[in-house]
């Protein structure tokens, strides 16, 4: 049948599965916007560009699904940038769609006009610029493969006006047929023999490490890692990404690794001889200072990215493949194995041993206080009122690591952050399109006064569409991150980082729309959080006055490695029950 560019793309999306589209109209993209109001498809209006990418990169890290936004030429497609290297680099599979001028006037600097595909380019899975409306189809279908596929990722569809008003054929049963691009044909499966050889060195490592990062949650390889851990009693950290691949309270769990890493952690990778990476890419916040990470190690490197294996650390048994594909090889080669090194087990209870002894000495650790609220304390409150269910957004900074410390992440795809670009503002939109895509689950915001402010105006959005998020602000009027780094390295220069002048956040809240509340004092914590639990029909964002001058602890200086952490004050009743 014969439909318009803008039909086609509908009909495609709907055709994809989108039920939901993250967006903000404007003129390039008006011929779209009119035809949508008569399809099933759902839309977010966000207050801004950038919400509406994180909050399908938010909807897309905890569905499984992929997240899709729209946004007009020019500053549209800019304003969008942002979003899109966030999810890029944190590999989310999100197809934006963008407006640009007809056809004939690219180049000209018509109005509203950029190089969208230009500007894109290094910060996308791959992008398109559609120039003939028969071509529409099959890109939108291509987008959505290299979207989904391989190592996932953001692809970026740029359509000209006059595209979107031709008209072409559809069929479809066309659509439907399977994706054939002769140049890109991702590893799905692992080498054999590269897979028999991972297995005899698990099986005869005496103090091996997993070291699993977020290919695992994307792959759905998490129950497999934990059945590798349980089968050859092997302790797993996790990268930030990868928090949630294996329950926080598993016995196993060493915590996340790094730069604000466990004392367990960090020093179980720097001890081990066998290193097995997991769908993780050795990235700086992890490794430190790289010739000292995992010095004694043997690693083996499980990557579906062919690109990251050896990037950072050489591999001395690489394997490409997909995690989950991977480990279904594995599993039955190392228990084949294992049966013929029972004694390299009782090296492996010793291990277990030390490693326990760190846990108990060296613990994470904060100086309680019935003065002041200790943002750690509202964290271990959010987990015990949610019972550790709830998925758990976040923006960036010092709040972003006491969530990843303190909240015991029981199942893949609950934490949603920003890992590898680092983006502040992330927190509530992402939260929102999480929301959105779970209605039946309870979806917090952990923010800072610093980062909510940046996308504020996304309460907004949650308002209109009843969306029942709930934002906690950990407000120590202090971009407080910065303000530790100063504190530590930089002689207490406190430069531009106080940012006491700011809005009354529960008025702010509830002209919004949404519900206001605050907690000044400790006792306060509990009767807020129960508060905001008990509302369902409308967002609810609360104020936390915590402890102005709290730092993150442990901490790995820049450029040291990861066993030389500056610890945190132990109190003297933790050293005293340990010593």
């Amino acid at each position: 049948m014969k439909l318009s560019g803008a039909e086609i793309l509908l009909e495609a999306l709907q055709l994809e599965g989108v039920e939901y589209i993250f967006g903000y109209p404007g003129g390039a993209v008006l011929d779209i916007y009119d035809r949508l109001s008569y399809t099933p498809l759902k839309h977010i209006l966000t207050r801004h560009e950038q919400g509406a990418a994180h909050a399908a990169d938010g909807y897309a890290r905890t569905t499984g699904k992929i997240g899709v936004c729209f946004a007009t030429s020019g500053p549209g497609a800019t304003n969008l940038v942002t979003g899109l290297a966030t999810a890029q680099i944190d590999s989310v599979p999100v197809v934006a769609f963008t407006g640009n001028v007809p056809t004939f006037m690219i180049g000209n600097d018509a109005f509203q006009e950029v190089d969208t595909v230009g500007i894109t380019r290094p910060i996308t899975k791959h992008n398109f610029l559609v120039k003939d409306v028969n071509q529409l189809a099959d890109t939108v279908k291509k987008a959505f493969y290299i979207a989904k596929s391989g190592r996932p990722g953001v692809v970026l569809v740029d359509l000209p006006k006059d595209v979107m008003r031709s008209v072409a054929d559809f069929f479809e049963q066309e659509y439907k047929s399977p994706v054939q691009i002769r140049s890109y044909k991702p590893v799905k499966k692992g080498h054999p023999g590269q897979i028999k050889r991972a297995a005899k060195a698990i099986a005869s490592a005496k103090r091996p490490v997993l070291y699993v990062g977020g290919g695992v949650i994307k792959a759905g390889a998490s129950d497999l890692i934990v059945k590798l851990a349980e089968l050859c009693t092997i302790p797993v950290t996790t990268t930030l990404m990868g928090l949630g691949a294996i329950p926080g309270t598993h016995p196993y769990f060493l915590g996340m690794l790094g730069m604000h890493g466990t004392y367990a952690a960090n020093m179980a990778v720097t001890e081990c001889d066998l290193l097995i990476a997991v769908g993780a890419r050795f990235d700086d916040r992890v490794t430190g200072k790289v010739s000292e990470f995992a010095p004694n190690a043997k690693v083996i490197h499980i990557d579906v990215d062919s690109a990251e294996i050896g990037k950072v650390k050489p591999a001395d048994i690489p394997i490409v493949g997909d995690a989950k594909l991977v480990l279904e090889e594995l599993l039955p080669e190392v228990e084949k194995q294992v049966m013929k090194n029972r004694e390299v087990f009782q090296e492996r209870d010793r291990w277990m041993d030390l490693i326990q002894h760190w846990k108990v000495k060296y613990p994470l650790y904060y100086e309680p206080s019935d003065v002041v609220i200790k943002p750690q304390f509202v964290i271990e409150k959010i987990y015990e009122i949610t019972k550790g269910e709830a998925i758990i957004a976040t923006d960036v900074g010092q709040h972003q690591m006491w969530a990843a410390q303190y909240y015991k992440f029981k199942y893949p795809k609950q934490l949603v952050t920003s890992g590898g670009l680092g983006t502040m503002g992330f927190g509530v939109p992402a939260a929102i399109g999480a929301q959105i895509g779970n209605p039946d689950k309870t979806v917090f915001c952990i923010s800072g006064d610093g980062s909510f402010q940046m996308n504020m105006q996304e309460i907004v959005t949650a308002a209109n569409y009843n969306v029942p998020v709930k934002i906690a602000i950990l407000n120590n009027q202090f971009l407080g991150m910065v303000r530790q780094w100063q504190g530590i390295f930089y002689d207490r220069n406190y430069s531009q980082v106080d940012i006491a002048f700011q809005p009354d956040f529960v008025k702010l809240a509830e002209s919004m729309g949404a519900v206001g509340l605050r907690a000044e004092k400790p006792e306060d914590v509990e009767k807020v959080l129960k508060a905001a639990m008990e509302i369902n029909d409308r967002p609810v964002v609360i104020d936390f006055v915590v402890n102005r001058e709290e730092d993150v602890f442990p901490m790995v200086p820049p450029g040291a490695a990861i066993n030389e952490m500056i610890l945190p004050n132990y109190g003297k009743k933790l050293k005293k029950a340990v010593s």
